[in-house]
């Protein structure tokens, strides 16, 4: 898909509701026993945004931003401030916080990750200059970052076995879910509020 390597600007991100999305297909069974599965490998995530709007100001930025984004045609880089670092959203990033894999004396390129208990989702959309990587619980700052794949690539190789780490903080990959918007301007008083409807954006 076309992708903008661009994030959606702090302040329209703040208000935003959402959270990951996931699709289970249950049948029940003759027995009266369920049988379980997903077609999905990963969540997916939807936000509503733009209830924090509060100022003219504010809805001309969101409005230059979706026109820039061509609405629906451009993917955008979002954000989510309950989720957005390898660790928790309060803690300081550290190269230990995720394990990406394991030395075999030849591979030299490692792909960022994050678990989430047994589950490990890739990390696509890292944030440059946030990304820290440990080689057998030592730091190494002899590496490359491909910021718009997430692929980090030592200068060289570890050895068999050496476990190699990483943090950094990371956007989400997204895209407006309709090629529509809509304002509601509604004066009181002196001043002015801004009423946006919700507009959704997902991975």
């Amino acid at each position: 898909m076309a992708f903008h390597e661009v994030r959606l600007p702090a302040r329209l991100a703040f208000g935003s509701t959402g959270g990951v999305e996931r699709r289970t297909e249950i049948t029940t069974l003759a027995s009266g026993f369920e049988r379980r599965s997903t077609p999905w490998a990963d969540g997916r995530r939807r936000y509503l945004i733009g209830a924090g709007l509060r100022s003219l100001d504010d809805m001309a930025a969101l409005t230059s931003f979706f026109e820039a984004r061509r609405g629906r045609l451009h993917g955008f880089r979002f954000r989510d401030f309950a989720d957005f670092r390898s660790g928790a959203p309060g803690a300081a990033v550290t190269p230990l916080d995720q394990a990406i894999g394991t030395g075999d004396g030849e591979t030299r390129t490692f792909q960022l990750c994050k678990a989430y208990g047994d589950h490990r989702r890739l990390i696509a959309k890292p944030v440059e200059g946030s990304v820290r990587v440990a080689v057998a619980g030592v730091e190494t700052a002899a590496f490359s970052l491909e910021a718009t794949t997430g692929r980090v690539t030592l200068a060289t190789a570890p050895p068999k076995g050496a476990a190699v780490t990483a943090g950094f903080a990371f956007d989400v990959p997204v895209r407006f879910d309709a090629d529509r918007m809509e304002v509601t301007l509604e004066s009181f008083g002196a001043g002015r509020m801004v009423a946006m409807p919700l507009i959704e954006v997902r991975v």
